[in-house]
């Protein structure tokens, strides 16, 4: 037979109901592409694809997979486009195909930044499908159990990428086979020695360890009989890596690593699962510490399982696994057991997308730093992992070493913010004690907390905790600049002999930043909280600049008013915001040269509903539609022929206008700080602002801000709403 009549014939040994018309039209596509391409062991190179889909064929992936497998390489390594690629094999063998083709077209500065890039574009792809993450899983088992035809660099390079990261990935969807046989081959290459010494010393007590097995398992089969429940007992022996590890971890050598023999019992019920360990610590004497219930609480890569380590009647450990079969499936396959014991995957999509999928993606958008983002992976996602409660009962995973400040940062970014302490099992802890398995963790916050400090970092294990540690600093730093500087320039402004109450018209300092160079007024508020010099500097500049545009105001040169000193209002100049009193950008139908004002008592900005009354002396006064004084005016025979039809002028820059907004929130400290932050962070100033507390604990707020346009105003109301403690926020009618 040929290649590909036993290739074909595998696979029906693994799957009678392969698609063999697909399977066979992309092997015939990829030997084609690959045609004269060898391995680097001489062979042809259909071989390598071939091999990654019968691993992915015996994992019990579906037909599209094997598909994408056998033509995972085409894309990168010949003229096969993923265009004619999609055509020929639909979008869905293209989408798989493409997230495990390697970014080989760009180049990186360094190794470490292709290989988080390479990581990057994998996991965006693997959120979408985690068919690409099992077949690079599977690509990169192929590659290990023929890495002795690359080179002594190659060999070393690629068993540590995949212990660092590939062995870790396959741990956390739960495929342990794949995992076992990637740490074993890759530790075989890196510590030679130790292996042959671990393989030598293993063989000597081969038939020590299966004489041991024999006599527990008789000893079981004889209690579990009893109680007519049906299972199936096996011995293992731990793999090399894992023995190493424990050596390494623990500081002993081989002989006084003890526990090398694990049972596993598998039952066919979830009951059957806690009568047999009842048995099974009637037998033997468990060790302290040493059981867990997986089943109760699964790992995150829906492994479930009960673990218990004994004394045997020698005297020596071991360990004892008891699941039920459906249990024993997703052990051994992982995520893999979706697609070899369930139909399709179309109902499973949505539970396949793991958190810490989605947790890798928003550090992904969060951090363009490649350095961080493996950081990150490593610390995160790679290492050991603890697993605690929340009071309600809902189980938080979390990297081990971790501390009360993790866990809050995990629920929520204002929760760590307002960290000041937790209760472990009921009893207060400091936010720097590590947290253990199976530990019930409360959060104690205050309103109070001056929130994380440089410290912090230092205490904070995750990386995502780290991460909005620095941004809530960052913030912190900036919003405390400005505000200092914003006091600073009042100051100085007042010094001048002009109104403080000017800075507060955004148009003209936001004008003025410019032109000292600032790409916006906070920062220029920023540089400025550092006092001394450029103060005093900046406060001429903008002396200079605001006395031009006067000067410019008075020739008619100019469209808005401009911010003048006193002294030049007392000549009578009509400086200032727009707003009640200014000129504003009105047009009154059928009339011409008649002072127009603003109305007071409803400020009407751009976009609001208009209407025009004339009055005794003063011309006419615009009104917002819904303004309280209107509606006598409407309800009057005798006062309708004073109505005028006003619009706003389009034509002209409005500038700013001061509005009013009524704000009710539950009164504590820091709540005003809080709102006037916000107002920093939108660009929108303060002109006024009055406080009353009420007796049920609440406080009325009404603030008179700068705004632009109604659209402006919504904006607010929509932030401010969302400060806490606020309950209502709306736009003052009068």
């Amino acid at each position: 037979m040929d290649r590909l009549e036993v290739f074909l014939s595998e696979l029906l040994d693994i799957n009678p109901n392969t698609d063999i018309g697909l399977i066979e039209s992309a092997y015939t596509k990829a030997d084609q592409m690959h045609e004269g391409q060898l391995r680097k062991s001489g062979e042809p190179y259909i071989i390598h694809p071939t091999k990654v889909a019968l691993i992915l064929a015996d994992l019990g992936m579906d037909d599209r997979t094997l598909a994408a497998a056998l033509l995972h390489d085409t894309v990168e390594d010949t003229p096969y486009s993923l265009e004619q690629l999609s055509k020929d094999f639909g979008k869905e063998v293209a989408f798989l195909v493409n997230g495990v083709t390697k970014l080989g077209s760009l180049v990186y500065e360094s190794k470490e930044e292709r290989q988080a890039e390479n990581l990057r574009k994998m996991f965006l792809a693997i959120s979408k499908d985690i068919r690409v993450l099992i077949i690079k899983l599977a690509d990169r088992l192929h590659n290990l159990r023929t890495i002795n035809y690359m080179s002594a660099q190659q060999i070393q390079d690629k068993c540590k990428e995949t212990l660092e990261i590939y062995a870790p990935l396959a741990s956390r969807l739960g495929m342990y086979q794949v995992k076992f046989e990637l740490e074993d081959i890759a530790l075989k290459y890196l510590e030679p020695a130790v292996y042959a010494d671990l393989t030598e010393k293993i063989k000597g007590r081969k038939a020590e360890r299966e004489a041991r097995i024999e006599r527990i398992v008789a000893q079981l089969r004889d209690v579990i009989e009893e109680y007519h429940i049906d299972c199936e007992i096996k011995g293992r022996s731990k793999h090399f890596y894992s023995i190493y590890s424990k050596m390494k971890e623990q500081g002993k050598p081989f002989e006084e690593i003890f526990d090398l023999t694990a049972l596993r019992i598998i039952v066919e019920t979830v009951k059957d699962c806690y009568a047999v360990l009842g048995m099974v610590h009637t037998l033997w004497r468990p060790m302290p510490g040493r059981f867990k219930d997986y089943i109760a609480m699964p790992k995150p890569n829906m492994y479930q399982s009960l673990h218990t380590t004994l004394i045997g009647d020698d005297g020596e450990p071991f360990e004892i696994q008891i699941r039920t079969w459906s249990m024993h499936h997703v052990a051994e396959y992982g995520i893999a057991a979706h697609w070899k014991y369930k139909e399709g995957i179309g109902q499973d999509q949505e539970e396949l997308k793991l958190a810490w999928i989605r947790q890798t993606l928003e550090f992904n958008q969060d951090s363009e730093d490649p350095r961080e983002f493996m950081e990150m992976m490593r610390t995160d996602l790679f290492s050991d992992q603890v697993f605690v409660f929340t009071p309600k009962g809902d189980v938080m995973e979390l990297p081990a070493g971790s501390t009360p400040i993790d866990f809050a940062f995990k629920i929520h970014t204002n929760i760590g913010a307002k960290c000041v302490g937790a209760r472990v099992n009921g009893k207060m802890v400091p936010i720097g004690y590590v947290l253990q398995n199976g530990e019930v963790v409360d959060i104690v916050t205050s309103n109070n907390s001056k929130g994380p400090s440089m410290d912090w970092l230092a205490i904070a294990k995750s990386s995502h905790a780290k991460q909005k540690i620095r941004q809530w600093l960052k913030k912190q730093d900036r919003t405390q600049n400005v505000e200092k500087g914003r006091e600073a320039l009042e100051k100085a402004v007042k010094r001048k002999g002009y109104d403080p109450a000017d800075l507060v018209r955004s148009q003209w300092v936001a004008k003025a930043a410019k032109q000292l160079g600032y790409s916006n007024v906070n920062e220029l508020y920023a540089s400025l909280s550092y006092g001394g010099a450029i103060v005093n500097r900046t406060i001429t500049k903008l002396a200079d600049f605001y006395q031009e545009e006067y000067d410019r105001k008075v020739k008619g040169e100019a469209d808005l008013d401009a911010p003048v000193p006193k002294k030049a209002r007392a000549r009578g100049g009509s400086a200032g915001k727009r707003g009640a009193g200014a000129e504003p950008a009105v047009i009154v139908e059928g009339m011409s040269g008649m002072m127009v004002r603003l109305a007071r008592c409803c400020s009407p900005v751009p976009g609001d509903a208009i209407v025009g009354f004339i009055t005794k002396g003063r011309g006419v006064s615009v009104h917002r539609k819904d303004c309280p004084n209107m509606r006598g005016v409407t309800e009057s025979e005798s006062e309708r022929g004073r109505l005028l039809r006003v619009e706003w002028d389009t034509t002209k820059d409005f500038g700013m206008f001061d509005a009013e907004f009524s704000i009710l929130a539950d009164d504590r400290k820091g709540l005003f700080s809080d709102i006037s932050r916000a107002c920093v962070e939108m660009d929108v100033n303060i002109s006024g602002v009055n406080l009353k507390t009420n007796t049920d604990g609440t406080v009325s707020i009404t603030m008179t801000l700068s705004v632009g346009s109604v659209e402006e105003m919504q904006k607010v109301v929509r932030v401010l709403s969302q400060v806490e403690s606020v309950r209502e926020v709306y736009r003052a009618r009068g």
